[in-house]
Parts: structure tokens; C-alpha cells; sequence
């Protein structure tokens, strides 16, 4: 095994190609999945991701999508639990953590998930693609906050794993990545949160302290939300002021509202602003970009995407068949 004991070593061998070193702290961007070596802050990998989530809507989650050659990775500090997701490639892991090393096959649909707090060092004897998102302590902090979790909610860290549901979503997130965040703000709320639960309950060291929580809203609470969600279909609507009209935490109001009404908030929400987009549709002089803009979407490239996957045609083929 090469020798990794020196956290000052040169980048430029974990690179995909190993042409150029990464970035230093001053060079590289705010939202690019990092790791310090040193007293610098430097990507996880050197090369650019294939797909990242630069421009994405979510809060305290960064992801990328990576495929490189084999490659090593000499001693870093990771300051975010980072969790990544092999999608192909079959090849042997070599990791060296806390005087300790090992060596596992690494397989499509393994996992590593790596605290915050964790030092180590590990080679890639071979090419593999993966997805790989860092979550912020903040995030986790505030994810166990709202699921009544007290005290301090430590992960131990895991080299090689299969977790079905982290999967799930961590496919669904690149899906939305690839598509440039479709689904916009508020379902990037959700699944952020759903990812944050998962970790929580499934490998939270406090997890069995989860309260369970059973019942939906009063019905005065969800005329409430439901009067708000139809007042404000024209414009992007976020996780957090939906459950503060209630007084509640996110995850408890998602958690309420799903109960009550048997949908999601972004479900629910998607399926008003279809319905009024129909409305406007039979309207003649009306054109798809005013109706994106009086139901919410961003642009009419967004409407028309989730307009057709809701209906199965386009907002102009279904004018037509008025």
C-alpha cells in the first residue's frame, strides 16, 4: 500500500486524468464538494464533475456526479458527512483510517458514508462512476431537531454498504440534477429533508430516540395551508413557510400533510398548478409562457416538461384537443 501519512502530499494523482491539480481554497467554488488537506480547502476530486449541483435550489446539500480512473485520494479532512453511491465500475477499495486499513470490493450500489470529523486516504484500483453529496452539519442538525431528536446526532463511519432507500434517492437527486432542477425549490426541500431522515433513523447513533408522530392536521390547520397554497400558485413556495403557518417543523408538517390529504406538498401543490394551467390553457390568446408564469414555473421550457409528464402531452397538444 503507498504510504499516506502526510496530509501536505500533492493532489494531482487523484485527478480523473491525472493532467492538472485542483483548485486551491481561493480558486475553488463555494458549492463544489470539498475536503481540507492542510489548512486548504480542495474539491474531492480534481477534475470537474460530470454533473453538479452549482446551480441547484437546495439548501445545505451539495452533490455531484463523478466517473474517474483509478485514482488515489492521500489524506483529507471531511468538515461535511459526505455519502457516495457507486453506479458502475467493479474495483478494489484500499482505505487507511485512524491507524487502521482495509481493503473491500467496491460493486454498483455500494455506499460509503463518512462523517464530518472523518480523516483518511483511499485508492481506486480501477475506473468507477458514482454520485456523491455532502450534507451539511446544519442540515443534519436541524433535520433531527425537527424529528424531537436532543442532544448531539453522531454517524459511525461505514466503508461499504447497501442501503436501498439512500439509494433510491440519491437516484432520484441526480435525475433531478440532470434535468436542471425541474421540480424546482420545494421538492428540493422534501428530498433533502427525506435524505437527512433516512440518515437519522437508519444510522443516527440517537436514532432510537426518534419520536413517533401519528395524525395528520386540524382541519382548521390544513384550510389554512390549503388557502395559502391556492393564494400563492403564481410564485415558488418553500417547505419552511408552509409548515410556519402551522407552527410546525418541517419535518412534522410534511409528515401531517401527507397523512391528511394521502400526497406530498409538492405533490399536491404540482397537481393545483396543472389544474390551473388547464384553466388558463383554453383561454386562446393566452400563450404557455404567461401560464408558466401565473402557475409558478420558472420558464415555459419547466412548464411544458411537467406539463406533458402530468398529462402526457404537451400544454399545445392539449389546447388543441379542447
Amino acid at each position: 500500500m503507498a504510504k499516506r501519512d502526510s496530509p501536505s502530499r500533492d493532489f494531482t494523482e487523484q485527478t480523473n486524468g491525472g493532467d492538472q491539480a485542483p483548485r486551491s481554497s481561493e480558486q475553488t467554488d463555494s458549492r463544489r464538494l470539498v475536503v481540507r488537506v492542510g489548512d486548504q480547502h480542495m474539491p474531492l476530486f480534481g477534475d470537474r464533475p460530470i454533473l453538479d449541483s452549482l446551480r441547484s435550489p437546495w439548501h445545505g446539500l451539495i452533490l455531484e456526479k463523478h466517473h474517474h480512473k483509478g485514482c488515489e485520494i492521500p489524506v483529507h479532512d471531511h468538515d461535511t458527512l459526505c455519502l457516495h453511491l457507486q453506479t458502475g465500475g467493479q474495483v478494489n477499495l484500499e482505505w487507511f483510517c485512524s491507524g487502521k486499513t482495509g481493503i473491500l470490493p467496491s460493486v454498483p450500489g455500494s455506499m460509503m458514508l463518512l462523517p464530518a470529523g472523518t480523516r483518511d486516504s483511499v485508492i481506486w484500483h480501477g475506473s468507477t462512476q458514482r454520485i456523491v453529496a455532502g450534507i451539511e452539519p446544519t442540515l443534519l442538525k436541524h433535520a433531527a431537531e425537527e424529528m424531537g431528536i436532543r442532544g448531539l446526532c453522531d454517524f459511525k463511519l461505514r466503508w461499504a454498504f447497501r442501503d436501498e432507500r439512500l439509494e433510491l434517492l440519491l437516484v432520484e437527486m441526480n435525475q433531478e440534477m440532470r434535468s436542471g432542477w425541474a421540480m424546482g425549490a420545494l421538492y428540493g426541500d422534501l428530498i433533502g429533508m427525506a435524505l437527512s431522515v433516512a440518515l437519522i433513523r437508519r444510522y443516527g447513533e440517537l436514532s432510537n430516540q426518534i419520536p413517533q408522530m401519528k395524525g395528520g392536521l386540524s382541519r382548521s390547520n390544513l384550510n389554512r395551508v390549503l388557502a395559502y397554497i391556492e393564494e400563492n400558485l403564481n410564485r415558488e413556495l418553500r417547505l419552511e413557510e408552509l409548515a410556519q403557518l402551522n407552527s410546525l417543523s418541517r419535518y412534522h408538517f410534511a409528515r401531517s400533510f401527507r397523512d391528511s390529504l394521502g400526497e406530498t406538498p409538492y405533490q399536491y401543490i404540482l397537481r393545483k398548478r396543472i389544474q390551473r394551467a388547464k384553466s388558463l390553457l383554453v383561454m386562446p390568446r393566452t400563450t404557455v409562457a404567461e401560464v408558466a408564469r401565473k402557475t409558478g414555473f420558472s420558464d415555459a421550457s419547466q412548464f411544458t416538461r411537467m406539463f406533458r409528464k402530468a398529462t402526457g402531452v404537451t400544454p399545445l397538444v392539449w389546447r388543441k384537443g379542447v
